[in-house]
C-alpha cells in the first residue's frame, strides 16, 4: 500500500454521490432511531435490527463489498460514536461477508 492509498475511497467514482448519501442516511438513522431495538416492529425486523440500515448495508456491499462496508462503519463510528457503531456492527450481521 502506498501513501496515496490512504486517501483512496473504496468505491468507484461514479458511485460517489450515492455512497455519500447512503452514509449520511446511515448516520442519521443511528442518531435518531439507533440500529437496534428491544422489540421488533416500527422499522425493526424480527431480530430487532433496523430494516433500512440493513438495506443500506446491502447496497454498500453490492457497490464495494466488505471494504466499502468497513469504510462506512468507520465513518459512522467517527460521526455517531462507538456505542452506535457497535450496534451497527450487529445490525449488519449476515450481510455479505461483513466484518468490521
Amino acid at each position: 500500500m502506498s501513501f496515496l492509498d490512504i486517501f483512496k475511497k473504496p468505491y468507484p467514482r461514479e458511485n460517489a454521490g450515492e455512497v455519500e448519501s447512503l452514509i449520511e442516511e446511515l448516520v442519521r438513522i443511528g442518531i435518531q432511531d439507533d440500529y437496534l431495538s428491544e422489540h421488533p416492529g416500527r422499522g425493526f425486523n424480527g431480530q430487532c435490527r433496523h430494516i433500512r440500515a440493513r438495506a443500506i448495508g446491502s447496497q454498500l456491499q453490492q457497490i464495494g463489498g466488505n471494504d466499502l462496508m468497513s469504510w462506512a462503519y468507520r465513518k459512522v463510528r467517527k460521526q455517531a460514536g462507538k456505542m452506535l457503531a457497535s450496534h451497527l456492527e450487529y445490525a449488519w450481521k449476515d450481510i455479505g461477508d461483513w466484518q468490521p
